[in-house]
């Protein structure tokens, strides 16, 4: 997709900045927040043992649960644990015919999991092992791996404690 240049590149951080200015609380100021956190978040997944197989053998994720959904008769939903507390759920739908993943409004771009340096360096060789294909410090951002799932999802493995961005804390301790 083309990226906004000259002018329009320049009214976009202009966008930015104002935003941030009237938006953006110092740590201290902020309410807290509404809920307790994600509990999970659900996709569509192409093909239920396809998706285990990726999500637990490939990436190390257990299966927790693997049930009927109870909104769609034959359709299972199933979860991951991903750590902290939070899960990873899908769902598929046996006789639809759901489009490819793309990129656009409402869509995720991609997840973000945080993962220690061993976890980091560690998936990454699991990743050349398997000929998985990733996009990372090959591309100049060394902390961040970024792979698709089988049905397409990004997921970027952050080499980054929770709670920080490129090593700035975002949230209180």
């Amino acid at each position: 997709m083309p990226q906004p240049q000259g002018a329009e590149l320049e009214a976009v951080r202009e966008r930015r900045t104002t935003l941030k200015q009237k938006y953006l609380r110092a740590p201290g100021e902020r309410p807290a927040p509404p809920t307790q956190g994600v509990h999970h978040v659900a996709f569509v997944a192409r093909d239920v043992e396809q998706t285990i197989r990726f999500y637990q053998e490939t990436l190390g994720f257990p299966l927790v649960e693997l049930v009927e959904n109870r909104d769609y008769a034959g359709s299972s939903h199933f979860f991951f644990d991903i750590g902290h507390r939070n899960l990873l759920g899908f769902f598929d739908f046996p006789g639809h015919d759901h489009a490819d993943w793309v990129e656009t409004i409402g869509a995720l771009q991609h997840m973000a999991l945080s993962v220690t340096p061993e976890r980091f360096d560690a998936l990454r060789a699991k990743l050349d092992e398997a000929g998985i294909e990733y996009l990372g410090p090959d591309r100049g951002v060394d902390n961040s791996l970024y792979i698709r799932d089988p049905n397409g999802l990004g997921l970027e493995f952050y080499r980054e404690e929770l709670g920080r961005f490129e090593g700035e804390p975002l949230l209180d301790a």
